[in-house]
């Protein structure tokens, strides 16, 4: 119980701020959400989307997964997660913008870095991660001479255009980016610095779009 008690205590916390401190917001979210934008995150316990992005509840609809992937369309027999995780966001709760953020030091993305080799990298993190392979094959190919360590950051970055391509292969995605509904964007978030940088679809480059951090004299 000891090691669960500074979550129990937080929700203390959390009660004093968003029902005591904010009574209007608390009500509003009773009734229902109105997100803006759903986030497709990673589950790595360093870059939880709502910390990050100084988020109230009710501001992001939520996606996480091992290296934040997006699978392709398709409709055989089996659970499909994301795919309900999308369908509801964009159907029914009508976001005008979906971001992919992945991040520095992907464990999911050093697992699928290591299948190249044959490795096993467990029973269903292999088959999950199988999603980026093209990026990896990409990295492999571009960069053949450059260290595991910049093949790594490389492909964080070529996973999360994966998934930017795998969302439009979902027809009432398609529909609704052509139509100027919804806007999809790709984030690369680095846990060292704080830096986070966007796909820009025009240079073909991750630009910075928040500087890293610097302390203040």
């Amino acid at each position: 119980m000891s090691d669960i008690t500074k979550f129990i205590q937080g929700i203390s916390r959390f009660q004093q701020q968003h029902f005591g401190n904010n009574p209007d917001l608390a009500s509003e979210l009773k009734d229902g959400q109105r997100p803006k934008a759903l986030l497709i995150g990673c589950s790595d316990s360093r870059v939880d989307p709502a910390l990050l992005t100084d988020c109230a509840p009710g501001d992001l609809f939520m996606v996480r997964n091992v290296a934040n992937l997006v699978p392709p369309y398709e409709t055989t027999h089996g659970y499909h997660g994301v795919s309900s995780a999308l369908e509801y966001a964009v159907c029914f709760l009508e976001v005008s913008n979906i971001i992919v953020m992945g991040h520095s030091g992907c464990g999911g993305i050093g697992g699928l870095m290591e299948t190249a080799a044959g490795k096993d990298v467990g029973e269903f993190i292999g088959k999950w991660v199988s999603i980026a392979a093209p990026a990896r094959d990409k990295v492999l190919e571009k960069y053949p001479d450059k260290s595991p360590e910049e093949q790594l950051r490389a492909c964080e970055k070529e996973a999360i255009l994966v998934s930017l391509g795998n969302l439009v292969t979902f027809p009432w995605i398609k529909e609704r980016v052509a139509k100027g509904l919804l806007a999809l964007h790709g984030w690369y978030y680095n846990i060292g610095t704080g830096q986070l940088k966007y796909y820009n679809q025009f240079s073909g480059e991750f630009e910075i779009l928040v500087e890293p951090f610097t302390a203040k004299s």
